[in-house]
């Protein structure tokens, strides 16, 4: 039998595992989607020959939208019922329901025939002291109040971070740096599987009722695109392609946004502007499609709720006059101010974390800062609270029937016209309310850095929208005050008489809740809309862009990262920021590997090395991949070829197809050259090789390099000099290089 005659292309029918990538790699797009062309083809030339292809073909193209249902469904369902859980069990750590201990104060209430004012001590409703003592009045009712509160929170901040630790590593924190990350490319094993979305929907319960300074909505993104992972699954398309099932995930991640603020056109725009990295047309229509019923399932499960489709419903009876703009710039200078200072500070603590003990004892730390906030934050109202009952309040726009201390002014109805009440004098509730809210805001500010990062679930929308709305409503307040007092000056003589309704101190709120939310995130169209539609305030939408982009242009003039950038640095993710621009003049040569003190470039020569070769180059390096050249003296490219793919194909052989063994060669080409008749019978590999991979020159610029990298969604390219191989540049050689120019450590970036 001679040579010719006993080659076989092992891989005419592709194999399982080939064309699949490792974990904590990035995926290759250009493969991707020229993968997705190829099979669209097929079905639609199929479509032609028989009516059963032709319903193959409508079914596949129909398939995206019934994936957006599911995800909808599914996200929305899971939101109501972490919404309707987190509720009820917040509300437990101050007392229970004897009507029925599944109800919350608020609908444990509803039925109560007390008066308006008094709606939130109806009977049926009892304090921990009032049912074990008989009373709840007394230091000592206060102190088991105070004492109950406490134990309830340390119980589920433990539950909840020993569940994280024992079942779901990756269902603590935030999830958007790493889901961001994924969108751009990266594989994270595990990040959006079943485990973790079912952990993380459990502790994010556990997390928020504890009472610690985080929010749900971040960790909702993560819940629905872990639904959309898993959905995934049900579709061959999205199955088997990882850029079909990023566009799936960019639109779950609207549809978390969506739940998460009853926001859907903001969920779209925060998807679009701050986590995808690839967002075609087609994906557009069907993330707003399912963000919208992912919004609709929310508000149709979870009867609790509020009834209308925002979470802070607001209704200001005057307008904001241009004059106003000062002090809303003014919060967005405070925005920036406190983003660029929370940042700084929470990524110093979590590398601190990661680099001392304190990371090996991640339930202590959990408890610890449970205990501390649980201690400070009962004895004042405004941090007993949950933050989402605070923002509401604190947006909310005195009328005569509020009972709040934020509504304790000196009365003076003489001039009242419906719900318009004229500016007054603040009373003892409000300065009392100030006072409250002043501590408030110190808590806050600080213990939002140390729970942000723990091994819980925590998002940080929420908090951060609490602390400028914190600061808002006590600039807001002081203006009214100033206008009341000083209605004669010549900055209020024009429009604001006396006896007018002219300063709204909810408007400051709202403004400032934008301002700090956009310094941390550096997030502004989509921020100002999804403002819009939390409060439904469609005519304060300048006032929010003015202080959105001002307090994007303090934070970035001392930090030009987000939040979520940060934290992608911080763990080392190969992420290639779009919006950077890249202008130093360096080549392609000053980045590619090998450098000139470096061994040689590792290459395969496509018919004349053996299958214990290419096992030796294999087990003997870590690259993800390997050029593949005509001869080692002509160094003339011939393609590229996947570690990953060449392990299972060799595998594979080994197994299944006879005379395979250690001393075959193995051929790349269509055409192998003619071989002794004892020989082994040849492995043909040419279906694995890449037979179009993406060079460029030496003498490239690396602006250009950078761009294509971007672009194309590149995770190599070879370097040539006159059709001659000279080295490869990856993408953490990119990041690297982008690093060093920037004079951080090029060190942090640890995957490819």
């Amino acid at each position: 039998m001679n040579g010719t005659s006993t080659m076989m292309d092992f891989l005419e029918e592709p194999l399982p595992g080939v064309g699949t990538y490792e974990d904590f790699n990035t995926i290759d797009w250009v493969r991707e989607k020229s993968r997705d062309r190829d099979r669209h083809r097929e079905i639609t030339n199929r479509s032609k020959e028989s009516t059963w292809a032709l319903l193959h073909s409508v079914s596949d193209a129909f398939s995206g939208w019934l994936l957006m249902l599911l995800i909808g469904l599914l996200a929305g369902s899971l939101a109501g019922l972490i919404d309707i859980s987190a509720h009820w069990m917040t509300d437990l750590k101050e007392g229970v329901c004897l009507a029925g201990f599944w109800f919350n104060h608020e609908h444990c209430c509803w039925k109560s025939n007390t008066t308006f004012t008094d709606r939130d001590k109806c009977p049926e409703w009892k304090s921990w002291s009032q049912l074990i003592l008989g009373h709840g009045e007394g230091a000592f009712a206060y102190i088991l109040n105070y004492l109950m509160y406490v134990i309830w929170a340390l119980m589920f901040s433990l539950l909840a971070v020993l569940l994280v630790k024992g079942f779901a590593p990756y269902a603590c924190g935030s999830g958007i740096p790493e889901i961001k990350t994924i969108l751009s490319g990266f594989i994270i094993r595990g990040y959006l599987g079943k485990w973790t979305l079912v952990i993380k929907t459990i502790t994010l319960v556990l997390a928020v009722s504890s009472g610690l300074s985080l929010g749900k909505e971040g960790p909702l993104v993560h819940v629905a695109c872990c639904c959309g992972n898993i959905l995934c699954h049900l579709f061959t398309k999205y199955r088997k392609n990882e850029a079909k099932r990023r566009e799936v995930l960019s639109a779950a991640a609207a549809a978390g946004v969506s739940v998460a603020f009853g926001a859907p056109i903001g969920g779209v725009l925060f998807s679009l502007e701050e986590v995808s990295y690839y967002f075609p047309l087609k994906t557009l229509w069907r993330s707003f499609f399912a963000a919208l019923v992912a919004a609709f399932t929310l508000r149709s499960i979870n009867p609790f709720g509020n009834s209308r489709l925002v979470l802070f419903y607001v209704e200001f009876h005057m307008p904001w006059h241009l004059l106003e703009l000062v002090p809303f710039i003014l919060l967005g200078i405070f925005g920036g101010l406190w983003g660029a200072f929370f940042i700084r500070s929470n990524i110093a603590w979590c590398r601190r974390r990661k680099t001392t003990r304190l990371g090996k004892y991640p339930v202590l730390e959990v408890i610890v800062v449970t205990a501390i906030t649980a201690i400070l934050a009962f004895p004042n109202e405004y941090t007993r609270m949950s933050t989402s009952e605070l923002i509401s309040e604190l947006f909310n726009d005195c009328g005569i029937l509020d009972s709040s201390k934020l509504c304790e002014y000196v009365n003076d109805f003489n001039s009242t016209k419906g719900d318009d009440l004229p500016d007054r004098a603040a009373g003892p509730g409000v300065y009392t309310a100030m006072w409250q809210l002043a501590l408030a805001l110190i808590m806050k500010v600080f213990i939002t850095i140390f729970t942000f990062g723990m091994k819980v679930p925590s998002g940080l929308f929420i908090p951060s929208m609490a602390v400028g709305a914190i600061a808002g409503r006590l600039l807001g307040v002081a203006v009214e005050q100033l206008a009341f007092y000083h209605h004669d000056w010549a900055i209020f003589s024009g429009w604001c008489s006396p006896g007018a309704d002219c300063i709204t101190p909810g408007l400051y709120a709202m403004v400032g809740a934008a301002a700090c939310l956009g310094g941390v995130t550096r997030m502004t169209v989509s921020l100002v809309v999804i403002m819009f539609e939390l409060t439904g305030g469609l005519e304060y939408i300048v006032p929010l862009m003015a202080a959105a982009m001002t307090s994007k242009w303090v934070a970035d003039a001392i930090g030009r990262e987000g939040i979520y950038d940060a934290h992608i640095r911080l763990n080392g993710y190969p992420f290639l920021e779009a919006k950077e621009e890249f202008s130093h003049k360096t080549r392609a040569m000053d980045v590619m590997r090998p450098r000139k003190s470096d061994p040689p470039l590792t290459v395969i020569t496509q018919d004349t090395m053996t299958v214990e070769d290419v096992e030796t180059i294999v087990t003997s390096t870590t690259y993800s991949g390997y050029p593949v050249v005509v001869s080692r003296a002509s160094q003339r490219l011939v393609g590229f070829v996947l570690r990953r793919d060449l392990i299972i194909s060799i595998e594979n052989a080994r197994k299944k197809q006879d005379g395979i063994v250690s001393t075959s060669i193995i051929c790349f080409t269509d055409y192998c050259p003619p071989l002794p008749p004892s020989s082994p019978s040849v492995l043909k590999l040419r279906s694995i090789l890449d037979l179009s991979p993406f060079t460029v020159t030496d003498e490239t610029p690396m602006e250009i390099v950078v761009d294509i990298f971007r672009k194309l969604g590149l995770r190599q390219c070879l370097v040539t000099h006159n059709g001659k191989l000279l080295g490869i540049i990856t993408k953490k050689d990119v990041l690297k290089h982008i690093a060093q120019m920037a004079n951080q450590d090029p060190d942090s970036i640890l995957f490819n």
